[in-house]
Formats: C-alpha cells, sequence, structure tokens
C-alpha cells in the first residue's frame, strides 16, 4: 500500500430502507446511524449524507432534517449533506426556519440539494399537485431562497424575515438538483450550485450558458462521478454471500420507483445478486481494494445499513476502513 498524499471524498450515507429480512428493529438503526456518524467525525470521513422519500414501506427516511439535527448534536467538524429535500411538499419558510437552525448547531457544516421528486404518489400524499409541480418548486424555492437571505421579503401579503438568520449564506446552504435543462436553468436563475444526477457534459454547458444569461456571479456544477454504494470485507466473495441479500433489495426497491423523466447514476437495472455485482453500482470491496478506488477516484461511499444489512455487519464494514484503510489517507 502506497503512503502517497490522496486528496479524498469519503461519504458515509444514510437512507434508512429497510429489508423484511433485517434482524434489527428501526429503532436500534437509527441508533446505529447516529452512532456511526459520529465515530465518522473521529476518522477520515468527509461527509454523512441522508436522503428523503415518503409513503415507502421500507422504511426510507421521511425526515432527513431531524436526523441531520441529532447527528449535528453529536459530531463536531464532519459535514452534513442533505440530497435530495423534496422542496416542493414542504411548507417553505418553514424549511427556512428548520435549515437555519441546522446551520447555526453545525456551526456551518451544513447543506442541501433540494429536488422537484419524482413519485407522483408522494405529492398525493402530501395534497401538492403533481401536474404543476415544476412551477410549485419554483415558487417554493423562491420563499427558501429568500428567507435564508436573511433580508426581510413578502410572503403570503406579508413583510417577513427569518429569525434566527443562519450563519452561512444561502449559497453555501442550499444547491440545485436534477437531471433537466429546467433543472439546470433553475439553478442558475437562483445563482446556486448545480447537482445533478448523472454526469452529463450537455447539462453543464445548459447551466453555464444560463448563468451568463441571468449574470449569475457564481456558477459551479458538482457532478456524482459515478459514486457506488460500498461494503469493505477482508473476502469480498464471502461479503456478498452474506450481505447480498440486503443490497439486492435496495436495488430493486430503488428500481421499482423507475420513472420515464428520470435519469440517476445511482438507478440499478440488475434483477439477480449476480447481476448487481457485475453492474458495479453496488461493491464489496477488501480494504486493499477500497483504498486502491480511492487512489483512482478520491471518493468512496460507505452505506453500512444498505437496504437492512445487520447493524454489527455495518460495523465491521466501518472497522475495516478504520484498521485497514484510514492509515494510508492523508
Amino acid at each position: 500500500m502506497s503512503n502517497a498524499v490522496i486528496p479524498r471524498n469519503i461519504v458515509l450515507r444514510f437512507d434508512m430502507r429497510r429489508s423484511p429480512q433485517s434482524e434489527d428493529s428501526e429503532s436500534a438503526r437509527y441508533s446505529a446511524a447516529i452512532d456511526m456518524a459520529q465515530w465518522a467525525d473521529n476518522n477520515c470521513v468527509d461527509v454523512v449524507g441522508l436522503s428523503e422519500h415518503h409513503d415507502s414501506p421500507d422504511g426510507f427516511l421521511s425526515s432527513p432534517l431531524l436526523l441531520a439535527g441529532m447527528i449535528a448534536a453529536r459530531t463536531l467538524s464532519i459535514r452534513l449533506s442533505v440530497s435530495a429535500l423534496l422542496v416542493p411538499l414542504h411548507d417553505p419558510l418553514r424549511l427556512a426556519e428548520d435549515i437555519s437552525v441546522l446551520d447555526l448547531v453545525s456551526n456551518g457544516r451544513f447543506s442541501t440539494t433540494c429536488g422537484l421528486g419524482y413519485r407522483e404518489q408522494e405529492y398525493q400524499q402530501f395534497g401538492v399537485d403533481w401536474a404543476h409541480r415544476g412551477k410549485i418548486f419554483d415558487d417554493k424555492l423562491d420563499t427558501l431562497v429568500a428567507a435564508l437571505s436573511g433580508e426581510s421579503f413578502l410572503h403570503n401579503g406579508k413583510e417577513t424575515r427569518l429569525a434566527p438568520a443562519p450563519l452561512s449564506p444561502v449559497q453555501a446552504l442550499l444547491l440545485i438538483g436534477g437531471n433537466s435543462k429546467a433543472a439546470a436553468r433553475r439553478a442558475a436563475r437562483l445563482g446556486l450550485l448545480f447537482c445533478p444526477a448523472i454526469d452529463d457534459p450537455e447539462l453543464e454547458a445548459t447551466y453555464l450558458a444560463a448563468c451568463e444569461e441571468y449574470n449569475t456571479g457564481f456558477a459551479m456544477t458538482i457532478f456524482p462521478r459515478e459514486p457506488a454504494t460500498t461494503f469493505i470485507c477482508e473476502d469480498p466473495d464471502a461479503g456478498w454471500k452474506q450481505l447480498g441479500r440486503y443490497l439486492l433489495f435496495d436495488a430493486l426497491a430503488y428500481g421499482a420507483w423507475r420513472h420515464p423523466n428520470r435519469r440517476a447514476y445511482a438507478e440499478s437495472f440488475a434483477c439477480d445478486m449476480e447481476a448487481l455485482r457485475q453492474e458495479g453500482k453496488y461493491r464489496i470491496l477488501s480494504p486493499e481494494q477500497a483504498l486502491q478506488t480511492i487512489e483512482e477516484t478520491g471518493s468512496l461511499h460507505l452505506a453500512p445499513l444498505c437496504g437492512g444489512v445487520p447493524v454489527a455487519q455495518g460495523w465491521k464494514s466501518l472497522k475495516l476502513f478504520e484498521d485497514k484503510v484510514q492509515p494510508y489517507l492523508t
């Protein structure tokens, strides 16, 4: 193993989806997620990533801001990210209040990628008009950005100001997600970073052109760069035999939400475990392979509870990272 300096972006990700085969209770898994985030704060992990979905029988995380606040209280330096936050499903002023408090509690370590969403049933659950979701998203984003700017603004015909105001500027708090030209233009109009769900140079070109059109002084595209859900095992073959069914459950559950307008690298098209393994979007690596991946790509996405993986097995993966990968990182 090399002792060279390695630029890195190590992510610890939780969406709390749980297979019926999972042996741990929901309560135990949430407690473990918070403990694992605290572990990450003391190791070479850069970001804790959370997600949001609703009306999901497998228990997908529905309240990421609340969990982020709990993690913020147990950590000191690690960044906290929610991707994506489904803005159309929420009251934007209430969101601004929660984000502001998160920013203050975490001392500027929180940010979120704002998303439109792609599941009509979630809109139905919250009584939001699916047919006009684009305009609803834009209107709520305008309110959210105005509130987090810290200045007074008109809301529901009344002048108001967010109190307490956030510590960080709105450009550090909010990013715009999506996989369409409309999403790219939305990010440019608001003067925010653009985070597409897929590596698409045409989207970046649309974004940069729109930034010039809107005279945006701040422009940056953050591509996902083909991340893969990763576990670390001494013996990857044995790891697939032990954990593969949980990873396959996660892949199939996510794939069942497939939408014709959704393009995301993370979406798997595998229908069995061997295909999943060959596809490469879910990986079980040895410590040596994990280090090589970081050296080659600069990143690693650890998801120790993915699909209901037993808590004890998730900790084994993290411990291998701590003992056999981290010592070679700077």
